[in-house]
């Protein structure tokens, strides 16, 4: 093929991916990471929790190098949908008693919506080149593929203070895509160039502090064991006592180090993507069907964190079926909120929470009676005295032993 031909078909390629709705394409080839050192060490420092899947040696190991599984692969196409959404009133967002969703996940589940049109593009893909591609892959956070650095030797942006990527004229409130293709394309040129300057507002704003700057080979660092959004995800277990009150009312996710960010305060502009949108009560995620079943929910857009806790099961089923919320499990956004309301630390939380201490994961019972023991109430000491009573598992009954301890040096 001739320089002009590749030329050609890279660029009716790119537009092909602008034309399904995507923000910002660019194009890089396959070969090893660039950076085995750092995810070795990062891995080696346990930054990683309980998240194991990243260090099987397998995934590791197409991390690295994605051509040792498939050694015909050639280029990736990446590609950047925007997701930003500016629905929250500003009162709504300073309302403890309103939880906080990243914006991210208030909408349709993001992998079926970029992957389908990953799909579609390969689908062009393959009608340009005249022949089926069987060695594709299509992906979006959803294989052994470092996506980011992809984007960065593609052109997109560079890697933040907050380890996201950033483009100087979008921000980071994008996700990214990447489908490996088998042809050879022309290469865009990697963005090289640092605009984090000076700022370090990311790292400052973290309430955790899971930011931990960048190493002396200047990449940015961060403690997944002390993200919120690992926290309220990936996290499977008890989250500790000693960040419960810094997690504050995000309940699913968290985008502080990106609302900071000078590109996105200046650059970020609303998704035109209808699927990312905010629901309201009771509505399902763009292109969800409904069930007759479907109990009642509060929607995506700072809900009240009494009415999620009082969601029954049918109303759990209907938020979280076709959303990303379905990865924290009921038991384990029930557990976010429970934490929400201990920190609202009102009275009006009280009633949701003694009841929540009868449910039947002790993951919700635990982090229940941790939010009761912040809450200064005749009714809050009844209920954990009762609980303590009849409690049979070992980790609630210590949650519950904790709070009681609290509640009562208080009184004294």
């Amino acid at each position: 093929m001739s320089t002009t031909e590749l030329a050609t078909r890279t660029e009716r390629i790119r537009q092909h991916a602008l034309d399904l709705g995507f923000d910002m394409v660019g194009i890089t080839d396959v070969r090893p990471s660039e950076h085995a050192a750092f995810f070795r060490k990062w891995l080696a420092d346990q930054h990683h929790g309980s998240m194991h899947y990243l260090a099987r040696e397998d995934a590791v190991a197409r991390r690295l190098d994605p051509a040792s599984g498939w050694p015909q692969l050639r280029s990736a196409v990446v590609v950047a949908l925007n997701y930003f959404s500016d629905d929250e009133r500003s009162d709504e967002a300073d309302d403890a008693s309103r939880g906080i969703i990243a914006r991210y996940a208030r909408g349709r589940d993001y992998h079926k919506v970029i992957r389908n049109k990953l799909l579609e593009l390969l689908r062009r893909v393959e009608a340009e080149v005249g022949h089926e591609l069987p060695a594709a892959r299509a992906y979006t956070d959803t294989g052994p593929l470092f996506e980011r650095e992809l984007a960065n030797r593609a052109g997109l942006g560079w890697f933040g203070r907050n380890t996201m990527l950033v483009n100087p004229r979008r921000g980071s409130f994008f996700f990214l895509g990447t489908l490996l293709l088998e042809i050879e394309l022309e290469h865009d040129a990697a963005f090289t160039a640092d605009h984090c300057g000076t700022c370090n507002s990311c790292v400052s704003a973290c309430p955790t502090g899971a930011l931990l700057g960048r190493d002396a080979n200047g990449a940015p660092v961060m403690d997944a064991t002390r993200c919120i959004s690992y926290l309220t995800i990936e996290n499977r277990g008890p989250i500790p006592r000693e960040l419960r009150p810094l997690i504050g009312n995000r309940i699913f996710g968290c985008d502080i180090c990106q609302e900071v960010c000078p590109f996105n305060r200046k650059f970020s502009t609303t998704s035109s993507e209808p699927a990312f949108a905010a629901r309201g009560p009771g509505e399902p995620p763009v292109g969800v069907e409904r069930l007759p079943s479907d109990g009642t929910h509060p929607g995506t857009r700072s809900p009240s964190l009494v009415d999620l806790m009082t969601m029954d099961a049918a109303g759990w089923e209907a938020f979280s079926r076709g959303s990303p919320l379905r990865r924290a499990g009921r038991a384990g956004f029930l557990r976010n909120v429970a934490i929400a309301l201990g920190n609202w630390g009102s009275s009006e939380a009280v009633p949701m929470l003694v009841a929540a201490l009868s449910d039947p994961e002790p993951m919700v019972r635990g982090h229940a009676a941790w939010a009761l023991g912040e809450i200064d109430s005749p009714a809050s000491l009844v209920a954990l005295e009762a609980s303590f009573a009849t409690e049979r598992e070992l980790f609630v009954r210590e949650e519950v032993e904790a709070a009681l301890d609290r509640l009562r040096s208080k009184v004294k």
